[in-house]
């Protein structure tokens, strides 16, 4: 299994100078099995190069999308993925209680004028009923196209709710967080005690990392975790390789660069042999 990062900025997209080496688009996600059968997870500014990408190779007809969540930052780039607009393409939406209408209407509404001047009736291919996550735990859709990985969602400690996932393909374990808050609970979410148990032994867990510590002091209660919430999950849960997400917008590349240096100190102060890195865009990761 390979995960490849789209996008990997949380809150608002951030391209700049300052940004180039971890990237500035917002939250996109791909899963690739060694089958060749692929997910997309959240269409932040970041799908639009999958898009790209996708009608280049001219192969997969057949996607398959989840949403951990209808926050712009993870649907803004959906106007902009060039397949929606061509009825060569299936999309199968899966993420929350009845995803193909829910999904679908967050779209149009963004869409919407003044939002936006291309109606969502432009978008020609055919949007089909994917995974419904209207339990804490749950198998990936029997009728999926995806043969070759199964995935599990669990409720994201997030305001307005949301899904994190776990994909499993060939006894690998992929955990994907991108917004979750591991010391307040919101509405409908978990404890860090459940969560770590979702993410037991994982091979890959990429987590939420917003903000240090000094600025959560600020912001708890808004949704997201600190670096240091994030290793300490993993340790707990025995993770293998631990994935920094979710970057501030206003984080810039030699900042981010420091926090990871911060991070890597703890973890050796912990005595654990977790495995730290930061996600960038671009990235492929082997699983």
């Amino acid at each position: 299994m390979k995960v490849k990062i789209w996008g990997c900025r949380g809150s608002l997209p951030s391209p700049g100078r300052e940004t180039v080496i971890y990237g500035g688009e917002s939250t996109c996600v791909e899963v690739i099995s060694d089958a060749d059968e692929r997910i997309i997870i959240d269409a932040g500014s970041g799908i639009k190069k999958l898009g790209n990408a996708i009608l280049k190779e001219n192969k997969h007809k057949n996607l398959t999308m989840l949403f951990t969540h209808a926050h712009w930052d993870h649907l803004s780039g959906f106007p902009f993925f060039k397949p929606a607009y061509s009825p060569e393409y299936s999309i199968s939406l899966g993420g929350g209680p009845v995803p193909r209408d829910s999904i679908l209407q967050y779209i149009k509404h963004q869409m919407e004028p003044p939002y936006f001047p291309v109606d969502i009736s432009e978008m020609k291919a055919d949007f089909i009923t994917g995974c419904s996550c209207d339990q804490g735990f749950c198998s990936h859709c029997p009728d999926s196209n995806i043969k070759t990985i199964k995935c599990h969602s669990i409720p994201l400690n997030h305001p307005n709710g949301g899904y994190g996932f776990k994909f499993i393909c060939d006894n690998k374990i992929f955990v994907f967080f991108p917004d979750n808050e591991l010391r307040f609970v919101h509405k409908g979410g978990l404890s860090a005690e459940e969560y770590a148990g979702f993410c037991s032994n994982a091979d890959l867990l990429i987590h939420d990392s917003q903000y240090t510590e000094d600025e959560y002091q600020k912001t708890k209660s808004w949704g997201h975790s600190t670096y240091r919430d994030a290793v300490d999950l993993a340790i707990k849960a025995g993770v293998k390789r631990l994935g920094l997400f979710h970057h501030d917008p206003d984080r810039t590349d030699d900042v981010l660069k420091n926090n990871f240096d911060a991070c890597r100190k703890y973890i050796a102060e912990t005595g654990s042999g977790l495995e730290c890195f930061v996600c960038a865009d671009g990235l492929l990761l082997e699983v």
